[in-house]
């Protein structure tokens, strides 16, 4: 496999364009939330973002914005030059709880979606195992919820989500809960993945290691009112494995995010 430069492979046209983006919810007593302040931000065609910043900033407000479940107080989103007014399934969001029936099987759970659309059932199937065997999860396909662990159960998200086909991956903290071990195993999983699919992806993670392991750039936003404190671009090539987390070129990044980081507070 040919080493894919981590730097932006796109055209001229954004993917995703974020636009003075503002958001402010209705605080107790009648009072204003600001949570995001005029974020202005481009995702190009098949690169991985991820939006970094303190608790609170808006990065999870963001993503729902770009998904569609919110709408921005001011500003504009679009994907691929179309207004987001609505989900649509050229997204697809998977959240850092997965939100799976206990009562689905795993191979149920994936083509949940699909079914509901109404789509032929050898279709689905067929690519219900494509994906289980790109997660891993052969053999698992008849296994409740119950009986997997965690990263398991966030593979079978990740699974449900991309059987859509879509062209936008939105991940919000997908492994935040998940142990050091088990996390740096899907953020493998995840890059073999969009090396296999290739979906633009919008990564929303409080862990700079994770950010820089996986993003074509690192988006540091500022303390609420969330806006783009900078972007560092990450100069790995990829394919990257966990050899890459002692290298110069990931401790020159970290040491650059940590610093924007500290700053912001």
């Amino acid at each position: 496999m040919q080493p894919v430069t981590a730097t932006r492979a796109h055209g001229n046209e954004a993917k995703i364009l974020v636009k003075d983006v503002a958001k402010s919810f209705q605080g107790r007593g009648g009072s204003e939330i600001v949570a995001l302040g005029r974020v202005n931000l481009e995702v190009f065609d098949q690169e991985i973002v991820c939006l970094l910043g303190p608790s609170g900033c808006g990065k999870s407000t963001l993503l729902d914005i770009i998904a569609g479940f919110e709408r921005q107080s001011d500003g504009s989103v679009s994907v691929n030059g179309k207004a987001v007014t609505e989900p649509g399934p050229d997204r697809a969001m998977v959240f850092q709880t997965p939100a799976l029936f206990p009562w689905f099987t795993v191979e149920q759970n994936i083509v949940l979606g699909a079914k509901c659309r109404g789509l032929p059932r050898h279709a689905y199937l067929q690519a219900a195992n494509e994906y289980i065997a790109a997660i891993g999860l052969r053999g698992f396909e008849r296994a409740y919820p119950y009986q997997l662990s965690g990263g398991m159960r966030q593979r079978v998200s990740i699974a449900r989500a991309l059987l859509g086909n879509p062209e936008v991956l939105l991940l919000d903290e997908p492994f935040g809960a998940l142990d050091a071990q088990t996390r740096l195993s899907m953020q493998e999983l995840l890059l073999g993945i969009w090396d296999r699919f290739r979906p633009t992806i919008v990564f929303v993670t409080h862990d700079v290691e994770e950010a820089i392991f996986l993003a074509n750039r690192v988006v540091v936003m500022t303390t609420r009112p969330g806006r783009v404190r900078e972007e560092v671009a990450v100069p790995i090539p990829r394919p990257r494995g966990y050899e890459v987390l002692t290298s110069e070129a990931f401790i020159s990044a970290k040491k650059r995010i940590l610093a924007l980081l500290h700053d912001s507070h």
